[in-house]
């Protein structure tokens, strides 16, 4: 394999496992990787790359500690609790990599603690920045240990003149001794507390527990090649499973007779209801409730779908999903994929049960890592 310069952090911070591999050879990598889980099933097509495999990130997280007085922000060694310091890294949106370094400083010169996992004691634990790819919005939310933030407003004020291109500020209180990034309450500091950004032509709003795929571009695409195959007439009741902020099911919109989406997380499920008011859609409703249950009901109830759209977790879907999903006969499931081995799983049940894997297509989603996205469509 041909080698390039490395990042400077890739062997402590273990998050890039290509790292320093040409980029056409990372791409070989997980075309073979995905033939030889997949290939069994069906013709494999070739991989579609990223035309920029660099930056691609919108969505930026560090982790703040101290060493020799000096506030440190970086990412936690590969299973470990070791705090690498990263001063910019290379899959990373490079506006998010600035506003973390001053944030950095700021800590320092508001002589603001740094939360301390062992004694539980401290105040600053982590920042997540997400910016909107087509709009240009940028959402920083502050993780913190306590709700009394010392020098709150001139903390923001300092933050803003830093970066005027910040559109919102909140600050999320995690003061639970736990390794989840995020705590339950949020105080907005600055801003409406979310952005938006523009997906295939749709408008979505982000909030900082939302799930929003974090290549915007490569999205874009596989969203696009997944109703491509889905082949919608305008007439078929559509299913978006595990939708989140109901992406696919509003994109899918347009072609389809009607679009029921189901999430789990309460405020991906609020930003859902939001998003098809916000894009004025009609013909698609959204459920609260864990995508396996909800297709039990389903199948249960008789009900007739057309077509199923799922983006399971990387643990792939469960049997009592897959189970409702055969019982519903649904003519076309589409499934997004962003781990090969649970898919290959989940396309051998639906196969035993009467599917066929028409096309499986892999789609580079994060280039210098070892993941990789597959879409496949199965008919009855």
């Amino acid at each position: 394999m041909k080698m390039l310069q490395k990042c400077p952090y890739a062997k402590l911070c273990g998050g890039c496992t290509y790292q320093g591999i040409e980029y056409s050879e990372q791409l070989k990598e997980k075309q073979s990787y995905v033939n030889k889980l997949l290939s069994k099933f069906g013709k494999v097509k070739d991989i579609i790359p990223a035309e920029n495999p660099y930056y691609y990130r919108n969505k930026v997280h560090a982790t703040f500690g101290y060493s020799k007085g000096n506030v440190l922000a970086g990412t936690y060694q590969a299973n470990t609790h070791k705090l690498v310091p990263i001063d910019s890294c290379q899959i990373e949106n490079q506006t998010s990599d600035a506003i973390v370094q001053d944030i950095k400083g700021l800590i320092k010169s508001f002589k603001l603690q740094i939360y301390d996992e062992d004694t539980g004691k401290g105040f600053f634990r982590h920042v997540l920045i997400r910016t909107g790819h087509n709009t240009g919005q940028v959402l920083v939310t502050l993780v913190v240990g306590d709700i009394i933030f010392p020098s709150k407003n001139n903390f923001t004020k300092a933050l803003m003149k830093l970066h005027p291109e910040i559109t919102t500020i909140v600050m999320n209180i995690n003061n639970k001794r736990t390794s989840m990034i995020l705590g339950e309450r949020e105080i907005v500091l600055y801003g409406k507390g979310y952005i938006e950004d523009v997906l295939c032509g749709k408008k979505f709003r982000i909030s900082p527990k939302s799930f929003y795929q974090v290549n915007p571009i490569q999205t874009e695409i596989m969203y696009n090649k997944a109703i491509e195959y889905a082949n919608l007439t305008g007439k078929e009741r559509v299913i978006d499973a595990y939708c989140g902020i109901g992406t696919i099911g509003i994109i899918a919109s347009d072609k389809a007779k009607e679009v029921i989406g189901v999430e789990l997380n309460k405020d991906a499920f609020k930003d859902a209801i939001g998003n098809a008011k916000s894009n004025k859609i009609n013909n698609i409703r959204f459920f609260n409730d864990d995508a396996g249950e909800f297709m039990v009901k389903l199948a249960a109830n008789k009900e007739s779908i057309d077509v199923v759209f799922m983006d399971p977790p990387r643990a792939g879907s469960d049997e009592a999903f897959l189970k409702s999903l055969v019982t519903l006969a649904s003519n076309k499931v589409v499934y997004i994929s962003c781990n090969p081995d649970t898919l290959a799983r989940d396309i051998d049940y639906l196969i035993k049960s009467g599917y066929k894997a028409e096309i499986i297509q892999p789609i580079e989603m994060f280039p210098f890592t070892e993941h990789v996205e597959t879409v496949c469509l199965l008919s009855r």
